[in-house]
């Protein structure tokens, strides 16, 4: 068998004639990831044309409305997947503008929960009808049978993983 070798690692190869069945999973990989960077970007610029806001503004305001009762900011932080100072510079200027107002918790006066206000709730609900128009139009590609079968296929992946030990 020929092999070629990779003058930076001295590694030996095989010679590649085009795909390798066994990097299926990661070709799938990546365009899972080319996907999501593609739509993630349109909806980043579609935010910012339209209605002059961030994802991840949009994303805690989005986090508030799903939680009517309010948040605590530790809880916003694990829900958005970013660190504590991210979500109070986020939520610092929000509460500036007027969209989401921080309350006393009066079971612990050392904490405070995090709400939509009347006006960020109004402008979050404009985002949001916007935001699911584009999102179909980003999918319409697809028809109905192709999302169901992708979607029901990425929930099988999602319980897979969620049900494996984490890596380390």
């Amino acid at each position: 068998m020929d092999t070629t070798t990779d003058p930076g690692t001295r590694a030996t190869t095989p010679p590649t004639d085009g795909p390798r069945p066994d990097h299926a999973s990661l070709r799938l990989w990546l365009r899972l990831l080319t996907c999501h960077n593609l739509i993630e970007s349109r909806l980043r610029n579609l935010l910012r044309v339209n209605f002059e806001t961030t994802l991840p503004r949009f994303d805690l305001m989005a986090q508030l409305d799903r939680h009517p009762e309010g948040l605590k900011m530790r809880d916003l932080s694990r829900l958005l997947m970013v660190s504590g100072g991210n979500v109070t510079g986020l939520t610092d200027r929000l509460v500036e503008e007027g969209l989401i107002e921080r309350r006393d918790d009066p079971r612990d006066r050392r904490a405070y929960s995090v709400h939509l206000t009347a006006a960020g709730a109004a402008q979050f609900a404009r985002m949001a009808a916007q935001h699911e128009g584009w999102v179909v139009e980003l999918f319409d590609g697809l028809g109905e049978e192709e999302r169901t079968a992708l979607h029901a296929l990425l929930g099988r992946l999602k319980g897979h993983l969620a049900a494996r030990p984490p890596a380390g």
